[in-house]
């Protein structure tokens, strides 16, 4: 039976293969063998791609399995420029979050809707951010934005409140990090699924990395440092 699936990353294996890191819809994150893929005469050769939806079949046993077919039922959503870069940066936060042959159909839905924002020329903040919020509720990551962690009186628009790892937001008037403060009105704004605003847009990208951070250790992620070396590059 075919399932739906990306392809989050490749590398050589052995002589003519691949070993194959996959995102499917049913069965969550793995790796498979592509047996000969490298051949010059591979007929998966410009299959393997990232960023295309692909339906696949694998068979084994043990943790290692055998990618046995694979059809592209769509065409390669393609992303260049700085798109390439959000691209990949999603495909690092799956590889690293995601726990390996866990299903996670509703994170998946939402990256094959990203990655379609974003190869249709949509502003890539919003997607990007919707993402990560949907990402960390499906972890069990989630943070309460309508009450207070410390006494659960409801947040006030016009407060200040500073985020606390694994605790939520307490209020407060400064914070040793000032990245920590968020504007209650912003909060409220989060808990309704609203990032309709360039500061809105800005406050959810710093609570994202916030929250994410602990749990992506001390990863230096790779898609940050080609963006980063690129936009140098550019002046």
């Amino acid at each position: 039976m075919l399932t739906p699936a990306f392809v989050i990353h490749s590398r050589p294996y052995r002589e003519t293969s691949q070993l194959v890191e996959v995102f499917t819809q049913d069965s969550g994150r793995f790796t498979l063998v592509a047996r000969g893929s490298r051949g010059p005469r591979s007929p998966l050769k410009g299959l393997l791609q990232p960023f295309t939806l692909l339906t696949i079949a694998w068979r084994g046993k043990g943790d290692l399995k055998n990618l046995t077919q694979v059809e592209c039922p769509d065409h390669s959503l393609r992303l260049g420029g700085d798109r390439l870069f959000y691209g990949l940066y999603l495909n690092e936060l799956v590889y690293y979050l995601l726990e390996a042959h866990t299903p996670f159909p509703e994170v998946f839905d939402a990256y094959a809707r990203t990655i379609m924002a974003l190869a249709d020329g949509e502003t890539p903040e919003l997607p990007l951010r919707r993402f990560e919020f949907l990402l960390l509720q499906a972890l069990g990551y989630a943070v309460d934005f309508e009450y207070a962690a410390d006494d659960e009186s409801p947040i006030q628009p016009e407060l200040l409140y500073g985020f606390e790892r694994e605790l939520g937001f307490v209020a407060c008037e400064r914070a040793p990090d000032p990245r920590t403060l968020f504007l209650g009105a912003h909060l409220l704004a989060f808990a309704e699924g609203h990032f309709d605003s360039p500061p809105l847009l800005q406050a959810a990208k710093r609570f994202s990395r916030l929250a994410l951070q602990p749990y992506l250790g001390r990863r230096q992620l790779k898609s940050r440092e080609l963006f980063l070396k690129r936009r140098n590059s550019l002046g």
